[in-house]
């Protein structure tokens, strides 16, 4: 899930990252940039006719609109490294944009399911596609998925 992304074609490239693990990509608006905007269709090149997406209009319909998984917050300013959590399958994974992120407080909210990629302190964060890239994964290999993703992200 991405909190009001604002870059097309880091989204194109979540996308694409989605496809390949069998996850659908849920978009919370605003959104920085039109679902036909070139960029996005490029960083996506042509597995965006392959991806399940949504774009919901805030995170409260975001929240009503998901199963009944864990919502992992992705932030430079958690606590504990994602390597730390067990993924389920029906958990969702949330990132918020790439100027601000998500809110801190739902950060501090969150608790134990706020978690970070842990990096060198020269480094502020990683691109919001590497991010999500990584921690897509993380859950994949945690799954044991070795092929064809059979467990899905909601």
């Amino acid at each position: 899930m991405l909190f009001e992304p604002e870059i097309p074609h880091n989204t194109g490239s979540v996308g694409r990252t989605c496809v390949a693990v069998g996850a659908k990509l849920w978009l919370v608006r605003p959104l920085g940039f039109q679902l036909d905007d070139y960029h996005l269709r490029r960083a996506g090149l042509d597995y965006w006719q392959h991806l399940e997406h949504e774009v919901v209009n805030s995170w409260e319909h975001l929240i009503e609109a998901l199963p009944g998984g864990k919502k992992w917050l992705f932030s430079t300013h958690a606590q504990r490294s994602y390597d730390e959590a067990t993924f389920c399958e029906g958990d969702a994974l949330i990132f918020g944009n790439e100027s601000s992120g998500l809110p801190r407080q739902w950060i501090r909210d969150a608790g134990s399911e706020a978690l970070r990629i842990p990096i060198r302190n020269e480094v502020r964060s990683l691109n919001l596609s590497n991010s999500v890239a990584v921690a897509c994964f993380e859950a994949q290999r945690q799954w044991n998925v070795t092929d064809t993703p059979e467990k899905r992200f909601p």
